[in-house]
């Protein structure tokens, strides 16, 4: 049998690298467009690196030429420079043209859980228009729909335990009851690896096994420390405040706007079956070692 091509955007990336270990393995050729070539060291060559060249419709398709499947992983946190949401949007729309184009059968997307049209949330608008295009786009597809994915190189869990290693009182932006329901990135990756052979059309809530509020998610970080920490629940945008001004000393974005709007009116914790098997509890207690060591900077990894 010819050995299959896919094509995955950001192959170098956090969720990236962890379905392209998996492709490797499973003997796929894998081609990956990527805005950090420098990276490729990491599969020593196996992986074909091209520029993500959104503004050259003609050079996209022809890196897409010969894929059988397209893996998207690529959208921003928040806007920074001249990239916005409305901007990741036009590009994501034409990488999808170049990729029907090129004859590419199958989409495997990464999306976010409960991404909607009428959203005030520019993020989970977003997401949705991209949806829409894949759903009318002719392709085979796969959508997934993660919230928190958590791992090695995580941010959001990794920096909560940063912060609870560092400081005796943590802010709660209003009641801390609001849900997150995370998923682990080796998990992430296995759905994303099993949806590229899949025929069928499908939506699915990438999501694990246990459902927390958010003060509980905090609270567990540090009993799993061993820190004593007290939390102090705060007006939301007092708690934003604050997360501006530790993000201007340790020059990053700590939350934007958007994402404290989506985790307090839950958008991280749909409910349904879970398409994740890691436990958060059990993944804390064996990685204590290394868990909020270091800061993990949003901006130092894709920008800097």
């Amino acid at each position: 049998m010819p050995v299959k091509t896919i094509v995955i955007t950001g192959a170098f990336s956090y969720t990236g690298k962890y379905v392209t270990r998996l492709l490797l393995d499973r003997g796929y050729k894998v081609r990956t467009l990527t805005c950090h070539p420098q990276r490729k060291a990491e599969f020593d060559g196996e992986v074909e690196a091209l520029p993500s060249d959104f503004g050259n419709p003609q050079k996209l398709q022809e890196s897409l030429r010969g894929a059988f499947c397209l893996i998207n992983t690529y959208w921003i946190r928040f806007p920074y420079r001249q990239v916005t949401f409305d901007q990741a949007v036009e590009n994501t729309l034409a990488l999808l043209q170049a990729a029907k184009n090129a004859g590419v059968q199958r989409v495997v997307h990464v999306s976010i859980a409960n991404p909607s049209l009428d959203s005030p949330l520019a993020y989970y608008r977003g997401k949705a228009e991209v949806e829409q295009s894949i759903t009318h786009g002719g392709f085979s597809y796969s959508i997934l729909r993660p919230t928190v994915i958590f791992g090695p190189e995580d941010i959001l869990i990794n920096n909560i335990a940063w912060f609870v290693r560092h400081l005796p009182v943590f802010g709660v932006p209003g009641d801390g009851c609001y849900g997150v329901r995370p998923i682990y990135v080796g998990d992430m990756a296995a759905l994303m690896m099993k949806s590229v052979d899949q025929q069928q059309n499908e939506v699915l809530n990438a999501v694990g096994p246990e459902t927390f509020t958010f003060e509980e998610l905090v609270r567990l970080i540090a009993s799993k420390l061993g820190q004593s920490i007290r939390t102090v629940h705060l007006h939301v945008l007092l708690a934003y405040l604050a997360t501006c001004l530790a993000g201007f000393f340790l020059r990053d974005v700590v939350l934007t706007w958007q994402e404290y709007r989506g985790l307090m009116t839950n958008l991280l914790a749909p409910e349904g079956p879970s398409t994740g098997q890691t436990r958060l509890t059990e993944w804390l207690a064996q990685n204590l070692e290394h868990l909020g060591t270091h800061y993990a900077s949003e901006l130092a990894r894709h920008y800097r």
